[in-house]
């Protein structure tokens, strides 16, 4: 569903830190006296600080002294998915694989990247792999969950949240919302709305900031005839992501059926100039013709009122 928002899960990060607290004598360590383990060790640091760029500069100084290194590999994968360059993760996750076939985090960010370039059934694989070889950890059960929606597997993708849910020992409110959320999706797309308005709830009441629950459940609304329900969520959408205007559409719509016909107007009026401000052209033009039929039902009804 285009009007519907998935959070998707990146790999996490799981590699622990050695602190070295030099004497008050120690000399400065040269360029020849720095391992393999020291550049990724910089590179891992750098990633965890947002630094993605400089992280592969790193890593790559340790591929370079260390060509079969499947670690820098793996990690340098991670960092391109973070900078979206998702071919060159591939690309990386693959040479991991080929050095160190049982590398679980190789096989999980392989399939994030396939997944991101819309290869759901090459990310399926891969996250196959990753529980053959992890089968307790619940990342590659989300993941998988959510390529198999990509594919139209709605089904079998809310039976991966469950075993996702189910592997969860210690997490954060904030990841539990996602998986909510996303399963919510899954229900809202087979059409048991129930289902899907429970999960969006869940996902809200742990994640109160997060607009995508939001919008979600304002579309859920929508299609169960609350309209009310559906201008509640959207305007709370737009005061968390106030440049949205997918949800100022959606508002707008569901204030035409409550009969506020100017702000229904008004909503239309901010979403076309989003729309046309983000280059989305196709949209700015589908809301200028919505906002064209509006006025010209409008003006209908008014015409048959006063006759």
């Amino acid at each position: 569903m285009s009007d519907l928002w998935r959070l998707f899960l990146s790999a996490i990060i799981a590699l622990s830190f050695i602190c070295l607290t030099p004497s008050a004598h120690s000399s400065p360590i040269s360029i020849t006296q720095i391992t393999t383990g020291n550049f990724l060790k910089l590179g891992v640091d750098k990633m965890r600080r947002g630094n993605y760029q400089e992280a592969i500069e790193n890593l790559n100084q340790a591929i370079e002294l260390e060509k079969d290194f499947a670690v820098a590999y793996s990690d340098r994968c991670l960092a391109y998915l973070q900078l979206q360059d998702y071919h060159q993760a591939v690309t990386d996750c693959t040479q991991a694989i080929n050095f160190a076939p049982d590398n679980f985090e190789a096989y999980l960010n392989r399939g994030v990247a396939l997944y991101r370039q819309g290869d759901y059934a090459g990310a399926i694989v891969d996250h196959n792999r990753a529980i053959a070889l992890k089968p307790s950890d619940f990342r590659a059960y989300y993941n998988r969950g959510l390529a198999r929606a990509g594919e139209g597997k709605d089904f079998e993708a809310i039976l991966d949240f469950n075993l996702a849910l189910t592997q969860i020992q210690r997490i954060s409110s904030l990841l539990l919302a996602d998986i909510y959320n996303d399963r919510g999706l899954a229900h809202f797309v087979l059409q048991d709305t129930q289902a899907a308005m429970l999960d969006f709830n869940l996902a809200i009441r742990l994640n109160a900031n997060d607009y995508r629950a939001y919008f979600n459940r304002g579309c859920a609304c929508g299609q169960n005839g609350d309209d009310f329900g559906a201008v509640r969520d959207f305007s709370q959408v737009i005061r968390l992501n106030p440049s949205n205007p997918q949800a100022y559409v959606n508002r707008g719509v569901a204030r035409y059926r409550l009969g506020y016909h100017l702000e229904a107007m008004s909503d239309l009026q901010k979403a076309s100039k989003y729309f046309e401000n983000q280059g989305k052209r196709v949209a700015y033009e589908k809301t200028l013709d919505l906002l064209k039929n509006l006025r010209q039902k409008i003006s209908f009804a008014t015409e048959i009122a006063l006759f």
